[in-house]
């Protein structure tokens, strides 16, 4: 294998890599915003659980974040409006991506 080689095997490496993470970013940020909505609902914490799968899985399915703000939307009406829950999506991924780089 020559040094071309190499570098492109490395460059794919650190791409899977990278798709990898942010892939665990968003889900990590996607569980903790199901958190976040839970607790303006009054969850209890087996509720609070379920609900943040839940949004975790609508997020996997979509690949779409306008459909996770959809939803919470739906459910929290009138508590918080699409700018709030824009920007408590963006805190929050940059916590997710906080987390999860310090898993690594």
């Amino acid at each position: 294998m020559n040094t071309l080689e190499e570098r492109e095997r490395a460059f794919e490496a650190k791409f899977a890599h990278d798709q990898e993470m942010q892939f665990n970013a968003i889900a990590r940020r996607n569980h903790l915003l199901g958190e976040w909505a839970a607790a303006l609902l009054d969850k209890n914490i087996s509720e609070t659980a379920a609900y943040a799968d839940e949004i975790v899985k609508v997020g996997t399915a979509a690949r779409d974040d306008s459909v996770i703000l959809q939803k919470l939307a739906a459910d929290l009406g009138p508590r918080v409006d699409g700018a709030t829950l824009h920007a408590q999506m963006t805190t929050l991924l940059q916590e997710a991506k906080a987390q999860v780089l310090r898993e690594c």
